[in-house]
């Protein structure tokens, strides 16, 4: 259907002063006249409607988008940002949702926006909807990281300078890991909820850390948690490994890996960088044995996945699921190399300009089991799974011995 635009609406909208907390902070609120209705009604939009807005953002962090719309054959409603972006990409930062016949609201959680004003766009697909109101609401401040480890490259031995090996009890080391909240899609139409300080989807038992991923949980599809060194440690440079098991069962996706401290909201990937040292889909590995596959990859604005581009390698691993192997980079100055268990199989050298190499930049750890998307769920999940645990025995970053 040919799409139907409603022209632009700036809104002059901030958040009220007050203190820090975000949760205290009012919501932004288009009513249907800012988004173009006339005045004293909804605004009726068909199927394949695009209306367009700027929206100013004046606090960086992670939003609660809700919505209030009805429709009688379910309209699906979701936000594109950044629509004037130099990249020509499609930002969506909703995911799909869904405008239910009694005009209840919904909401999707989690959706990072920088600051700045956000020329935005409104999709309608699939039926036509009656939009009464659309909010946005500050639930988590963004967090400047305190502590950039620049580890040397210099040196014959490895030392040690950072480590979790998650000997303790309970909820994730706090001086150590954030959580990244909320079920927005995160770039991938990943359909899971990640919660925050939810000892059934992340927790320390037994000399492990146990991020669990589980189904029709908590009144949402599924559960899992992300956890992120973001607002705590960064990182530029070292050996760093993860050694863990990964969970098999189609639709499972496990990663460990690295985020550009410089990421704000979907404009900063992939200019900031990111590094693949764990990923791992559970289409990909054998049910009964665990044989399966890792993937290293780098991803930067001259290579990355959404351009097809990316440079990647895969390695056979036995066993994923019932031994724990130890997945590492070595990141240097001008490479990076990647190894499963000591065997070297990727090197990532592209580094002629900041397009190639923002790998000169301080980096966040990320730990997450994602549930479908893109690539996890290529193959669709398994509709018999009710749970799957991610396992991981350490996180241990190194700088080489006798330097300076």
């Amino acid at each position: 259907m040919k799409a139907i635009y409603l022209g632009i609406f700036s809104l002059a909208l901030w958040s009220c002063q007050g203190p820090e907390s975000p949760v205290e902070k009012d919501p932004l609120h288009l009513n249907a006249q800012d988004l173009g209705a006339p005045q004293d009604s909804l605004l009726i939009a068909k199927g394949g409607a695009q209306i367009d807005f700027t929206l100013p953002i004046t606090e960086a962090g992670r939003y609660e988008v809700r919505l209030k719309a009805s429709s009688s054959d379910s309209a699906l409603i979701w936000i594109e940002d950044y629509i004037h972006n130099p990249d020509g990409r499609t930002y969506n930062i909703t995911g799909n949702m869904l405008a239910l016949a009694d005009g209840s609201p919904v909401g999707i959680v989690g959706s990072p926006l920088d600051t700045g004003k956000h020329a935005m766009r409104l999709h309608v697909s699939g039926g036509k909807a009656q939009i009464e109101s659309l909010s946005f609401k500050l639930i988590k401040k963004l967090q400047k990281t305190p502590a950039i480890h620049e580890q040397s490259m210099e040196g014959e031995e490895w030392d040690l300078v950072w480590s979790d090996e998650f000997e303790g009890s309970g909820l994730p080391d706090s001086t150590k890991w954030s959580y990244n909240i909320g079920n927005w899609g995160w770039g991938n139409n990943e359909p899971q909820y990640y919660t925050e300080g939810r000892l059934e989807n992340a927790r320390q038992e037994n000399g492990n850390l146990i991020i669990e991923a589980r189904k029709n949980d908590q009144g949402q599809a599924w559960t899992s948690a992300r956890l992120t060194t973001q607002g705590k440690h960064a990182f530029t440079y070292g050996r760093i490994e993860f050694r863990a098991k990964v969970p098999v069962g189609r639709g499972t996706w496990a990663a460990g890996w690295l985020l550009g401290d410089a990421y704000r909201d979907e404009l900063s990937w992939p200019y900031c960088g990111e590094i693949d040292v764990l990923e791992c889909v559970g289409f990909e590995i054998n049910d009964s044995t665990g044989l399966g596959k890792n993937h290293a990859t780098c991803h930067t604005r001259a290579y990355y996945f959404k351009q097809g581009n990316q440079i990647g390698s895969e390695i056979a691993v036995d066993s994923m699921n019932t031994k724990f192997h130890t997945y590492a980079i070595e990141w240097y100055p001008d490479r990076i190399e990647g190894y499963l268990d000591g065997e070297h199989y990727y090197t990532y050298d592209k580094n002629a300009n900041e397009l190639e190499w923002p790998f000169d930049k301080p980096q966040n750890i990320i730990l997450n089991l994602a549930v479908g998307g893109g690539w996890g769920g290529a193959q669709g999940i398994d509709p018999q799974w009710e749970k799957h645990q991610y396992i991981l025995d350490y996180v241990r970053v190194y700088q080489r011995k006798g330097a300076n």
